[in-house]
């Protein structure tokens, strides 16, 4: 298990409560779109990420876990991991947890296409 695949587990154990993960599955976007409209919409930029940490905090105390970045500041980038993950998941019909399948053999193309 890669380092990060073991972060999302991590970060996936403190986070179980369902009213917890759907505050996240908000919380979570705001924060991130948030980030460059700071710069652009000051007013929105603020207003989102305050409203998106609230949603977290709240989702924690539904838990009853503090949040992970404050065990480890890394957690900080694996929250938007985890939530890319979910909806990549959700996207292709996979469960969350299912392991992404294997590459396929290579196929012609593929092999004319790496000797060319």
């Amino acid at each position: 298990m890669s380092k990060i695949e073991e972060l999302i587990e991590n970060y996936k154990r403190d986070h179980q409560n369902p009213v917890n993960k759907a505050l996240h599955m908000v919380g979570i976007p705001m924060i991130v779109t948030s980030l460059p409209l700071i710069f652009f919409v000051p007013p929105l930029g603020i207003a989102l990420f305050v409203l998106g940490w609230i949603l977290q905090f709240i989702g924690h105390a539904f838990e009853g876990k503090p949040p992970s970045f404050f065990r480890d500041p890394t957690f900080l980038l694996i929250g938007p991991t985890w939530y890319a993950k979910r909806i990549f998941a959700k996207l292709t019909g996979r469960k969350f947890d299912e392991p992404a399948p294997s590459p396929a053999e290579p196929t012609m193309t593929t092999q004319n296409v790496a000797h060319a």
